[in-house]
């Protein structure tokens, strides 16, 4: 048995197996455990870039779900997308085992699972609406880089470094945290940043942010003695945070308001990003330079800055990494170019994200605006229904995929269809079917000189391969 796995064993098995591993989140922590040493497999519907990553570096994959892949003897692990019906979770239960939920991996991650009691790090947790997996792949691509070896698990893959977790030994584990099922209140930060705050998730928050709120009150509450909240004062809904629990000491952040602790200031936008200088308390810092565009990541950037200039990190050295920092996967990504057609993908499925990101990009986008926009869950759009129509406003045309589901029930009246004919005065078109086939269908509708962008959290990101696959395919004359 690997010595890492039994400073833990006692409490916990060491193998684990995770139920769906390609999820991105999923298998974040289950390469974390196999750099700690532990025996790890794992099942998923189909083969993909993550269950092939997480196979080479040792784990056990099986496509497809079956029974016969749980052992008396591992720990399981699922997502809350998992139903009680998968056979390999009614296997588990028969025999007893543990089920944990991922969120449940990485509180124990966090506090220090495998590692020895002085080894034990300083856990800064970014979380929010918006922003999370951007503010935490950037805390922990700047600490790489800046030689600071950090442990991390974030829900993207950080460029350059080209994984989303890693297990180290530096001071500091950067993670991103999920509000959408309220399990954020399991962890134990040292430095809480809360990007954002606004009604998401409708089918677990069903008293709209009043849940919200009271979710986040217990998250400050769990954590560690002396722990530090640095929160956006620009948010409306971080204003009401604010409001509701006044015997927090808040730091705060923003652009707009004046009275913050950290501002940018002499913003300058750049063709494909920007300059300015973070100031502390009415101190310039540090100076820093953007190669991603858009205003939400100037905020993006004072969130880490601050969290990092708190923990006392020397911001000289982190500096000249934000340059080079070029965005989360899937997030304003290129994917494609062909006959002076660029396509980006980003992972914008919520009304503010996706105005946010269009937006950003009519800034440096002169040329036709194209957004293929995939709704994200059924109860999402029925709940944010009118929000969605307003987040469209910068693009010259927009088509509509049909929902990707993630494993919910249709809603009678709510699909893409039927949203696409809300529109007035705007070049929509829907298109239904397959991504393979919406593909075919959007080609003939592309123009040189168009900056295509695919939104969405599901499928939708294989578009932007597959329209340059059948461009190739039309010039070789197959």
């Amino acid at each position: 048995m690997d010595s890492n796995c039994q400073q833990f064993t006692q409490k916990f098995p060491q193998k684990f197996h995770f139920i769906a591993i390609g999820g991105i989140g999923m298998s974040g922590l289950a390469k974390y455990l196999l750099e700690l040493g532990c025996q790890v497999s794992g099942s998923d519907i189909k083969e993909s870039k993550y269950t092939k990553k997480v196979e080479a570096l040792g784990a056990k994959v099986y496509i497809g779900h079956d029974a016969k892949y749980i052992e008396p003897d591992m720990v399981i692990v699922a997502s809350t997308a998992i139903r009680e019906d998968n056979p390999e979770k009614v296997r588990a239960r028969e025999l007893g085992l543990d089920v944990l939920h991922r969120s449940d991996v990485l509180k124990m991650i966090s506090e220090g699972l495998g590692k020895k009691e002085n080894e034990i790090q300083q856990f800064i947790g970014f979380s929010g609406t918006h922003g999370k997996t951007t503010t935490s792949g950037l805390c922990s691509y700047v600490l790489e880089k800046a030689g600071y070896d950090p442990s991390y698990c974030v829900g993207g893959i950080i460029p350059d470094l080209d994984t989303n977790a890693k297990s180290s030994c530096g001071k500091f584990f950067v993670a991103e945290l999920d509000e959408s099922d309220g399990t954020i209140v399991k962890y134990h930060t040292n430095v809480s940043v809360i990007n954002n705050l606004e009604v998401d998730h409708v089918d677990f928050y069903k008293n709209g942010f009043d849940d919200l709120l009271k979710t986040f009150r217990v998250h400050l509450d769990n954590m560690v003695e002396g722990g530090k909240v640095i929160v956006n004062k620009d948010c409306n809904g971080i204003k009401k945070l604010i409001a509701a629990n006044s015997d927090i000491n808040f730091l705060t952040f923003g652009i707009d308001s004046w009275d913050v602790d950290y501002t940018a200031k002499n913003i300058r936008f750049t063709e494909l990003g920007s300059e300015f200088d973070v100031y502390y308390k009415s101190t310039k810092i540090v100076s820093i330079k953007l190669s991603i565009p858009g205003k939400h990541n100037i905020y993006n950037t004072i969130a880490v800055i601050s969290a990092l200039h708190q923990e006392g990190v020397d911001l000289e050295k982190v500096r000249p990494h934000f340059e080079t920092f070029t965005g989360m996967g899937r997030r304003f990504q290129k994917v494609a170019e062909f006959d002076a057609i660029r396509i980006f993908d980003d992972y914008a499925h919520h009304p503010t994200e996706i105005k946010t990101t269009l937006d950003s990009a009519k800034l440096c986008e002169k040329n036709r605006l194209v957004a293929i926009f995939q709704p994200h869950r059924y109860t999402r759009l029925k709940g944010l229904w009118n929000d969605f129509l307003k987040s469209f406003d910068s693009v010259d045309k927009l088509i509509v995929v049909d929902v990707y589901s993630a494993s919910e029930d249709p809603i009678e009246g709510v699909n893409s269809k039927a949203f696409a004919q809300c529109f007035e005065n705007k070049d929509v078109t829907y298109v239904g079917g397959s991504m393979e086939n919406a593909a075919r269908k959007i080609l003939p509708l592309l123009k040189s000189g168009d900056m295509v962008i695919t939104l969405g959290a599901g499928d939708v990101t294989r578009i932007g391969g597959e329209l340059l696959k059948l461009h190739e395919d039309t010039t070789a004359g197959i």
